[in-house]
Order: C-alpha cells, then sequence, then structure tokens
C-alpha cells in the first residue's frame, strides 16, 4: 500500500503574526521584515512537517494505492479536522456515497469505512480522501503554544543566519516539545 499527501493552501492568511514574531526577536524596525516573514514562513513549514498538522486550514487530498481490504479505519495523516469538515471520498475515481464512510474529526482524524465496503469485485485498486485540516483561516485560530514554537524557531534561523558548519542548524527544543504533543502516534 502506498500513500501520497498533498496540501492545497484554502486561506491566505500567514500562520504567524510578524509582530509577534519581531517582538520575540527583539527586532524594532522594519528593515529586517522581509527575512523575518521567510524566516517565520520556514518556521511554520518546520512544525507543520514535525507534528504532521495544518496550522492554517489547507485542502488535504490522500490518494491510497492498493487500500488494504482488511482496514475499515485509516488514520488519515494531517490533522486536525474539526467537526464540520465533510470529507469527499473516491474509489478508482468514482464517489463514494456519504453513507459508505464516517470522517472522524478532531486532533488525528481517520475515516471509517462501513462494512462490507471491500466486498466489491473487483477490490479498489486507489482511493483519493479530500477533507479541510487546519486549526482556522487566520492566524489568531493557532493555538498559543504553537505561535510561540514557530517563534521560536524563526528564532533560531535569525540569530544562525550564516552557520558555519551544519551542526549550528538546529531545531529549537520548544519547537521539538510542542510538535510532539501535535505529532499522530501510530498503533
Amino acid at each position: 500500500m502506498k500513500i501520497l499527501t498533498s496540501r492545497t493552501p484554502v486561506a491566505n492568511d500567514a500562520p504567524f503574526r510578524l509582530s509577534d514574531v519581531k517582538a520575540h526577536l527583539r527586532v524594532v524596525h522594519s528593515e529586517e521584515d522581509a527575512a523575518i516573514a521567510a524566516m517565520a514562513w520556514t518556521a511554520a513549514a518546520e512544525i507543520e512537517h514535525f507534528a504532521q498538522i495544518a496550522l492554517i486550514d489547507q485542502m488535504i487530498r490522500v490518494t491510497i494505492f492498493d487500500p488494504s481490504p482488511t482496514a475499515s479505519m485509516i488514520s488519515l495523516p494531517i490533522g486536525p479536522a474539526r467537526a464540520d469538515t465533510v470529507a469527499t471520498v473516491l474509489v478508482d475515481g468514482l464517489a463514494l456515497a456519504v453513507t459508505d464512510f464516517e470522517l472522524v474529526p478532531g486532533h488525528r482524524p481517520f475515516l471509517h469505512l462501513k462494512a462490507g465496503f471491500f466486498d466489491r469485485d473487483p477490490i479498489p485498486a486507489r482511493m483519493s480522501i479530500e477533507y479541510i485540516a487546519g486549526f482556522g483561516g487566520t492566524a489568531a485560530a493557532i493555538p498559543r503554544d504553537l505561535a510561540q514554537a514557530i517563534a521560536d524557531q524563526a528564532a533560531v534561523h535569525f540569530d544562525n543566519r550564516a552557520p558555519h558548519d551544519a551542526r549550528a542548524l538546529t531545531t529549537s527544543p520548544h519547537m521539538q516539545r510542542i510538535g510532539a504533543r501535535y505529532r499522530g502516534v501510530k498503533i
């Protein structure tokens, strides 16, 4: 079973407030705003990748090739999915009826396929699942601990703008700790 995941932004807002990141860096002038914003964007992408989350609302598309016929629960790779999220499921290019599955929202969402789903002949070769993941459409919707982790990781980039060796490039301990809280666990 192979899985491909793609993200498409739904909201246009940045996943951080530049003023908050600058305050964390103790920068008051505006000459470095573009550079600091680039560092904050990088930090946000790093925490999204590390914690397997979407900070700002994104359309997530998961394509599963040769899905397991014994799987009735499919863990979705990116969270959180809100309770009002509606999923679209395609099986070999054809849309499933919403009565054939249930999207279980939350921090670690999953798709529950109704009994008898794999009783069809032939067994599906490909499934595509689309859903919205994220904390909301603006930086204000992001939990404070994640906003702080973004600012802290941006500070690591800011302080190490010209590293002399690869060991100087690192992840902030705060980002690691906070990201681990949000990261999915496989059982």
